[in-house]
């Protein structure tokens, strides 16, 4: 299995969802700093952990800047992670994603880091004419953070273009695991069912529900980046990361309940759409497993499995 020693890391995001997961894989035999202004992060989800915390946004161009002396390989999930948040305030979604972005490329490129790893997302495709997803399709945003993941995709594209600073793009589908928060308005999915179905209240779908969602346990992101990382031939590029398996919103309900024991009836509630949402998403990984080497370990049945184990 590829791994990295040895090494000076900084994860950008470091306290959240993902970025935690990142640093506790990293962490035992590597030197990892993480920056992380705590909006949405938490000091809790690196405890145990052995990795510095700077306390800043990547906005920060002098905190940034000495985060980034002697480091090896840069992990950017600082963002501003929400489509609806993204809706309600487009501004401050650019500040950070687009704005930050570019301050940790320029911060890597002074440092002669050896690769920026982006986190980018699948919402960057939007509502394109087919169904599976492929990283040469035209992207499609359709809302205000799609776009800055593409802008992001893009500027990682030109430092190494114009300046050989090795970067790589990872387009994320639907990731859950430990450590997802289900308390904000902004949740994604799986923490909202899991939250809701432990508390006896009904599971919120909005919409019809028929949906589809291609859902990537967070263990398998982490080895994506490490790969990614690592991979010396494919500076610039992006990679889907995914299952590649389709599952609908409906779907997903019934297999957090079934996960619980309890009974469908009077367990689902219906609301309407949210503006910015993507009706059908399923990648095509091949050219992950191709170039990458990254072939996903967990179905959508064993990640919830070990979401909710985590979660007990």
């Amino acid at each position: 299995m590829a791994s990295i020693k040895g090494k000076r890391i900084l994860v950008t995001g470091g306290a959240g969802f993902i970025g935690s997961h990142i640093v506790e894989a990293l962490s035992a035999d590597n030197e990892v700093l993480v920056i992380d202004d705590l909006t949405t992060g938490k000091r809790g989800n690196l405890e145990g952990m052995d990795a510095e915390l700077i306390v800043a946004s990547v906005r920060d161009a002098e905190k940034v800047r000495s985060a980034m002396e002697g480091v090896d390989y840069v992990f950017h999930h600082a963002a501003i992670a929400s489509v609806p948040k993204s809706v309600d305030d487009p501004i401050a979604s650019n500040q950070v994603n687009v704005c930050g972005t570019l301050r940790v490329l320029n911060e890597a490129r002074a440092a002669k880091v050896r690769k920026v790893v982006f986190a980018s997302s699948s919402a960057v495709y939007g509502n394109t004419p087919s169904d599976l997803k492929r990283e040469e399709d035209l992207p499609d945003p359709i809302s205000p953070y799609a776009v800055t993941k593409l802008t992001g995709e893009l500027y990682c594209r030109n430092f190494w273009l114009n300046y050989g600073l090795p970067t790589c793009s990872l387009r994320y589908f639907n990731v859950y695991g430990p450590r997802q928060d289900p308390s904000s308005d902004y949740a994604a999915v799986v923490p909202r069912f899991i939250s809701a179905a432990r508390a006896g209240k009904p599971l919120t779908i909005f919409g019809d529900g028929e949906q589809t969602r291609d859902f990537i346990f967070v263990r398998d992101v982490v080895r994506a980046n490490i790969l990614a990382a690592l991979d010396e031939g494919h500076n610039g590029e992006a990679f889907n990361i995914a299952c590649q398996e389709r599952v609908s919103v409906n779907q997903l309900a019934s297999l957090v309940l079934m996960e619980m024991g309890l009974r469908e009836e009077g367990m689902i509630e219906h609301r309407a759409e949210r503006k910015g949402d993507v009706r059908h998403s399923l990648a095509d990984i091949g050219k992950a497993r191709r170039d990458l080497g990254f072939v996903p370990a967990y179905d959508i049945r064993e990640g919830l499995s070990l979401t909710m184990a985590s979660r007990g």
